[in-house]
């Protein structure tokens, strides 16, 4: 029998996680503040969402809008206080002006993460050779997935990059898994499931209300239906 897919979901509070969990996610993405697209949450929120849920929770170590790293020294010192608050896997991506990863804050950030899961997020849809920052992060430690749309305007634009890469699975830059999102809807399941693409982010699709609103755990079991699995 085939893996089903991971479906993974943005969750702002206790709230939320608990939703998604009763629907079917695999896994969350934990941030604050999505007018920003998602900062670091506080490590009180962390240690509340861990002790509610019992599935993979991925923590945003990210501290203003944009993919400039900025003090990278606070955020070496939030991700230790987000393993303190039980933290084990990580998202986080860094950019230089130029669009080119951002190596040394991302070499001092994930040196502190001590071989914990990460996801290099969607920066990799604004950098300025994605192929380039693949390779370069090929052998980083911790690395196992890219959260990617294919485009920086979202999966209607990036399709063809995303079947691209799924096609090179496998080779040296592209062993990691693509994490899907980004202006994701349901209609592009079909296609990117046939690729062999098998995982799968949410934020604003699990709010039929509005990012005002709670995540829901039956807009989130409508999604894992169609992926596969039930909750």
């Amino acid at each position: 029998m085939s893996k089903r897919a991971v479906l993974e979901v943005i969750a702002l509070d206790v709230e939320d996680a608990v939703a998604a969990q009763a629907g079917g996610a695999d896994r969350l993405e934990l941030v604050t503040d999505m007018a920003a697209d998602g900062l670091t949450p506080s490590a009180e929120t962390v240690a509340a969402i861990r002790a509610a849920v019992d599935i993979d929770l991925r923590v945003m170590l990210r501290l203003a809008d944009g993919f400039a790293a900025g003090d990278v020294e606070r955020l070496t010192r939030l991700a230790g206080r987000m393993r303190e608050a039980g933290a084990t896997e990580f998202v986080l991506g860094f950019l230089d002006p130029d669009g080119h990863v951002d190596l040394d804050a991302v070499e001092r950030i994930a040196g502190v993460l001590h071989g914990c899961r990460w996801t290099f997020h969607r920066a990799i849809d604004h950098a300025a050779n994605r192929d380039a920052l693949r390779k370069q992060l090929g052998d980083f430690p911790g690395l196992d997935t890219y959260l990617t749309a294919g485009a920086a305007g979202g999966v209607d634009e990036g399709m063809p990059v995303l079947l691209a890469e799924a096609r090179r699975r496998g080779e040296p830059g592209y062993e990691q898994q693509l994490l899907v999102g980004g202006g994701l809807r349901l209609e592009h399941v079909p296609g990117l499931l046939a690729a062999g693409i098998d995982a799968f982010h949410i934020g604003g699709a699990a709010r039929p209300s509005g990012w005002e609103g709670p995540v829901s755990s039956e807009a989130v079991a409508e999604w894992r239906r169609v992926l596969g699995g039930h909750a």
